[in-house]
């Protein structure tokens, strides 16, 4: 299939009445894992990576290599900036050929926030890329770093945020958080509700996915969510089959280490896929 913007993605979701999963990836095997669900599953995804990953995985090394793996694949793939942190790191996924950014200011005052947004917005679309932004305060970091805590969206503010800012996804905070869950969140549904009537249709994402259960993950699409990004699950995931390799009996080598990886991505990628497509 092709390359392909996140913004066409999240409209085919829409239509279809599903959700559209988004996969952080920190290396090769991860992105294989990701996309060999996709192809058997017939599905498109995102696959994405978020600045504070990049000390462990450099976006120039990653970011070819994500692109170029969606361009091969048997399915529409957007590749993905998600929590960009700085104007620099999201000039350079654009150049990378990255189809969708998201610059993560939600953790500055509401104008302040729209200001930067939009900057983002108006560099963005010069490259034909999609744009996303964050309102609210999702709990947690991706890399574990810091928690402000969470606060949720309020629907008046999403909406003149999406107007001024001229944003095509909005990710909102409704009581999810980054990392893992200590206990299922209780996911504040009424006001995702209000969210979604508020800004007429725009797509909506669900960040801290990993740990949100199946049922709820299903409520959330019916209310408003298209996008919803998984990270620490297919992290976890691969970790247990790493282990359980390296427990094995005899000799260990790269090649089966590199299979065990590969395969614990492409477990969570497809189980989610399932979820989210309903």
């Amino acid at each position: 299939m092709a390359l392909v913007t996140m913004k066409t993605l999240l409209e085919q979701a829409q239509a279809e009445h599903r959700g559209v999963g988004a996969f952080s990836v920190g290396n090769m095997e991860m992105v294989k894992g990701a996309v060999q669900a996709a192809e058997e599953l017939g599905t498109p995804i995102i696959l994405q990576i978020a600045e504070v990953r990049l000390k462990h995985s450099p976006l120039h090394l990653m970011g070819p290599m994500m692109v170029q793996a969606a361009k091969e694949a048997e399915v529409d793939i957007a590749v993905h900036l998600d929590h960009g942190l700085t104007i620099g790191t999201v000039r350079q996924a654009l150049e990378l050929g990255f189809t969708s950014v998201m610059y993560d200011s939600s953790t500055h005052p509401f104008e302040e926030n729209i200001k930067r947004t939009r900057e983002v917005a108006e560099l963005a679309k010069a490259y034909g890329a999609t744009v996303e932004a964050e309102l609210g305060l999702v709990g947690g970091s991706e890399d574990g770093s810091c928690d402000h805590g969470i606060r949720c969206t309020d629907p008046r503010d999403a909406k003149i945020f999406c107007e001024r800012t001229g944003v095509d996804a909005l990710a909102v905070a409704i009581g999810n958080a980054h990392g893992n869950y200590p206990v299922a969140p209780k996911l504040a549904f009424d006001v995702l509700e209000q969210i979604h009537a508020e800004t007429e249709g725009l797509p909506l994402v669900l960040h801290g996915g990993s740990g949100i259960t199946d049922e709820d993950f299903q409520t959330a699409i019916r209310k408003g969510i298209v996008k919803v990004n998984i990270a620490t699950a297919s992290f976890n995931r691969l970790m247990e089959r790493t282990e359980e390799y390296m427990q094995t009996e005899g000799a260990h080598n790269y090649f089966s280490l590199n299979e065990a990886m590969v395969r614990g991505t492409y477990e969570n990628v497809k189980h989610h896929i399932e979820v989210f497509c309903c």
